[in-house]
């Protein structure tokens, strides 16, 4: 009977070791980026790239940048990887700041932006915006700071049930992809109530969701029609002219 005990005792314990290594491979193998977002963090003569231990800043290097965005990465996606759309950004003068998260999951830490904002004064407007549970994310605090955020940029995502946007006045940004298997045109479509009246709406046609990054592919996601370059392109385009638009 004791030898039995002793048995279950150390079966139990090994299965609570393999959880805990489990959980932590997990935690720290999050999709890595692709040599093109790698490229995407050296600087140049346009714009500076500097990697902290909280953030990835892209500063423009024609002006002092007036307008700055906030970016939270998708869940379990490296913050590199959305350094190709940073930088591109910021080269139409825009100061961006992808924001890392513990673990990398933004639901870890949704108010991050608020020591950003705070360590750029200079900045006199901020969007906000994150891909996938990093909008999420970024919805939260533009709903929870709506004197400090200008624009809202949402990245295959929509706000949360329990916090939402419709009676926000802040300006907002949806764009979404066609081929999106893991946020999909259907989802977001029904997600409309929870946003604000002024919303704008941006469909990539023949994207997807890996697209939004460059990370490789997702389990779940579609395949999608058209290269990962032309959705990057048509998300920048769309994402400047927001940014760019927005007033005080």
């Amino acid at each position: 009977m004791q030898t039995g005990r002793k048995l279950w005792g150390w079966i139990i314990l090994g299965m609570a070791v393999f959880g805990i290594a489990a959980f932590f491979i997990w935690g720290f193998t999050p999709a890595q980026p692709m040599p093109e977002a790698l490229a995407a963090l050296q600087s140049d003569s346009a714009v500076q790239v500097t990697e902290q231990s909280r953030w990835i800043s892209f500063t423009p290097l024609a002006a002092q940048p007036e307008r700055g965005l906030v970016f939270y990465p998708g869940g379990r996606i490296d913050a590199r990887a959305y350094a190709p759309a940073a930088r591109a950004l910021a080269e139409r003068g825009i100061q961006v700041m992808i924001v890392k998260m513990p673990l990398d999951l933004a639901v870890l830490a949704p108010g991050s932006a608020a020591k950003v904002i705070e360590a750029f004064p200079d900045i006199r407007i901020w969007a906000i915006g994150g891909h996938s549970l990093g909008g999420v994310m970024a919805a939260s605090y533009t709903l929870e700071h709506p004197d400090q955020i200008q624009g809202l940029l949402l990245w295959a995502a929509y706000p949360a049930n329990n916090a939402s946007m419709a009676a926000a006045s802040v300006s907002t940004l949806v764009i979404n992809a066609s081929q999106d298997g893991l946020v999909t045109p259907e989802e977001v479509d029904d997600a409309r109530a929870l946003l604000p009246a002024n919303t704008m709406w941006h469909t990539i046609e023949g994207g997807n969701h890996a697209h939004f990054g460059w990370y490789g592919e997702q389990v779940g996601d579609l395949t999608a029609d058209i290269s990962r370059e032309e959705q990057q392109r048509q998300l920048v385009e769309a994402s400047a002219a927001f940014i760019l638009g927005l007033t005080p």
